[in-house]
């Protein structure tokens, strides 16, 4: 059931954040979207710890739409935690970045992220771009079994 499903948005700019939100509404996506604001807090949230602790849902979002130039830790440091723990290591996350750099492209790639999608500057192009990653994250793709995500 597609509602059951739980994205992880990991975004420091809150404009960002309300077109994302509105993208993927826009998509008639429904699912439960939780935002988070800097790398240390996605640590958290993901392993439910520090102001997570007690976070109710499910343990594990479908897919975390991950931003690179974040405070605390960056995105690539949080994708190199999660890679490296076998709690997170098979979790679907997306780069989804204004940077126009080939070298956080590869980094993200070599790093272990399963797709990285620079952010248009138009907000229709954004928008539609937001709209297919949801819908292919969340509807298209088959995510690793619940068996195999765990130690």
């Amino acid at each position: 059931m597609i509602n059951s499903k739980t994205i992880l948005l990991v975004e420091d700019n809150l404009q960002d954040e309300i077109l994302t939100l509105r993208a993927l509404r826009r998509a008639n996506l429904i699912n439960r979207i939780d935002v988070v604001r800097d790398g240390q807090q996605a640590l958290d949230y993901l392993f439910r710890q520090g102001e997570f602790a007690d976070r109710e849902g499910p343990d594990l979002p479908t897919v975390v739409l991950l931003d690179i130039g974040l405070p605390r830790l960056s995105g690539l440091e949080v994708l190199e935690r999660l890679r490296a723990d076998t709690r997170t290591a098979l979790l679907p996350v997306v780069i989804l970045t204004s940077s126009d750099e080939n070298r956080d492209c590869l980094k993200s790639y070599e790093v272990g992220a399963n797709s990285f999608v620079r952010k248009p500057v138009d907000f229709s192009e954004f928008a539609e771009t937001v709209a297919r990653l949801g819908v292919y994250w969340l509807a298209t793709n088959e995510s690793p079994p619940a068996a195999m995500k765990q130690p």
